[in-house]
């Protein structure tokens, strides 16, 4: 894996993954192998039991309503994921930083990547940056890596929607309109 520093790419893989699990070991290693992680060998069915059973942990960090409830998760999650740091070259040249033992699966990979990305991203941005997408009837997570800290949904998607769900709540129509009824 060359994903340094651990920090938004770990975290945006996260995002991902806990929002749309992956349904086989096979799409787990394509989705990771798009975000930049480097697999030392093929995910197995125990390989993604396990990844999906961290991510179910990551959420909680990301459900956390404050600051030092959500560092006392993810502390949790860095005790049990997180090696002393090291430095490695995959005999490359190319020096970086590993948090964990060489020659691993997805199961140790993913929840290091993700734990240690998580802390500096919180810890660099703030502690607030992990979050539920706002729009009602969504439960996506987001990790904001917006310049001004103050992303609050899921995607630009939502966002519109809601923009127009309260635009439409102070013309004082309805919320939801169909395109039939709009058009006839």
């Amino acid at each position: 894996m060359h994903i340094n520093p651990y920090g938004q790419e770990p975290v945006l893989l996260a995002e991902n993954l806990a929002n749309d699990r992956p349904a086989t070991a096979a799409e787990l290693d394509r989705r990771c192998r798009e975000a930049g992680v480097v697999l030392e060998r093929p995910s197995t069915a125990e390989v993604l039991r396990r990844v999906d059973a961290f991510l179910d942990q990551w959420v909680r960090v990301v459900d956390a309503t404050a600051a030092r409830e959500r560092a006392d998760r993810l502390n949790r999650l860095l005790a049990a994921h997180v090696s002393p740091p090291r430095l490695t070259d995959h005999e490359d040249g190319v020096w970086h930083v590993h948090y964990r033992p060489d020659d691993q699966t997805l199961a140790v990979i993913l929840p290091t990547l993700i734990s240690m990305g998580t802390a500096l991203h919180l810890t660099g941005r703030g502690m607030h940056r992990l979050g539920r997408c706002a729009a009602p009837g969504c439960e996506r997570v987001y990790a904001d890596v917006s310049r001004n800290g103050t992303q609050r949904f899921c995607s630009p998607r939502c966002a519109s929607r809601d923009g127009v769900r309260r635009h439409r709540e102070r013309a004082g129509r309805p919320a939801s309109r169909s395109r039939e009824s709009s058009v006839a």
